[in-house]
């Protein structure tokens, strides 16, 4: 199996563990020192394999009323030893879907190899801000929000 491969199964794994609920092969293939930055606080992320389990129960039980976690698509690009992945993720409840049909999950992934494994040890999440118009560029976001302080 390729570099790329590995990755891919990896990250596919995982995306149906969080689907099924399964923590223990939600955290497999994951650092020590995992790095997470997700959708909700706190703001600096969450950091160390510990943090980053508990922040799935609340996640799971919202899963299981009946939420759909998927990847639509994934990219892998995978060097000797150090690989990231993005993907496209449906991750929502069927009325949020009737809602924003288009809305999707961003997943960014930072991966090592070590000792001939790929290893998780970064995560980003994210969902795109709703409340801006899609005609409203990024520039113009930027410059409306104030400076801090004030």
């Amino acid at each position: 199996m390729t570099d790329e491969q590995q990755i891919r199964h990896l990250i596919e794994r995982w995306a149906a563990a969080v689907h099924d609920g399964d923590l223990p092969t939600v955290l497999a293939g994951h650092a020590p020192g995992i790095v997470m930055f997700d959708v909700p606080p706190p703001e600096q992320g969450v950091r160390g394999i510990d943090a980053y389990r508990e922040t799935w129960p609340g996640f799971f039980e919202w899963q299981a009323s009946g939420a759909v976690f998927e990847i639509e698509s994934l990219d892998v690009t995978a060097g000797a030893d150090v690989a990231f992945a993005f993907a496209l993720l449906r991750c929502g409840t069927p009325e949020g879907f009737e809602r924003r049909p288009e809305q999707r999950l961003r997943l960014t992934i930072g991966l090592r190899k070590a000792g001939g494994r790929w290893t998780v040890t970064h995560e980003h999440h994210s969902f795109a801000d709703a409340t801006t118009p899609p005609e409203v560029s990024a520039a113009e976001v930027h410059l409306s929000v104030p400076p801090e302080g004030e």
